[in-house]
């Protein structure tokens, strides 16, 4: 991501991402344009978002995609995860989610260590969320953050095609077989090559 020069006010912001073709993040008065995803990041978020969408199908909860803004009020950050879970109703500013349970990002290698670090850090301020879920694109490993009754959070993992993660706050289970259906890993093409 790279910042755009300028100030500018969340109206500005907002009004200026409604008209644009790509996605910003806008924070302290920054916006920051949003790379693409690669076709693996693609299927990793879809495969993730069909999954929870279908187990959630019958719940009054929503499965929102990489294009649903989520604010963090506490910091001022505008972001767009790559899936956010919403427990009942949704409650939104300016068509802007601020109640997400679950979160999740797909790590690329140029987002990676944001996702992990400050944006973590700005997530764990929103009251809502619970879960916080990585998806590796290097290996067949799934990472869940899960906040505690004493507000810390605690990391477990799950590896390998045959495992799954329970999502308890959304009653989910994530099978690491679907989150990579038809993913082939760039480690599986250097050993075939």
């Amino acid at each position: 991501m790279s910042a755009i020069p300028n100030i500018w006010t969340e109206e500005a912001y907002l009004a200026f991402e409604r008209s644009s073709e790509i996605r910003h993040e806008h924070l302290n008065g920054r916006i920051y344009a949003m790379t693409g995803g690669t076709p693996n990041h693609n299927l990793i978020s879809g495969n993730a978002y069909a999954s929870l969408h279908s187990q959630l199908r019958d719940q009054p909860n929503r499965v929102y995609g990489s294009d649903q803004r989520v604010k963090v009020k506490r910091t001022g950050l505008n972001t767009y995860p790559d899936i956010s879970v919403v427990w009942d109703t949704p409650q939104f500013a300016n068509d802007t989610l601020l109640n997400p349970i679950v979160l999740i990002e797909v790590l690329s290698p140029s987002t990676e260590a944001y996702d992990r670090g400050k944006k973590f850090q700005h997530y764990r301020e929103l009251e809502s969320l619970q879960e916080y879920i990585l998806i590796s694109q290097s290996s067949h490993r799934v990472e869940r953050y899960s906040r505690q009754s004493d507000g810390k959070w605690v990391l477990s993992d799950v590896i390998g095609l045959d495992a799954s993660l329970e999502l308890p706050s959304i009653q989910c289970r994530l099978a690491l077989a679907d989150v990579y259906a038809k993913v082939t890993l760039e480690d599986e093409n250097s050993e075939s090559s």
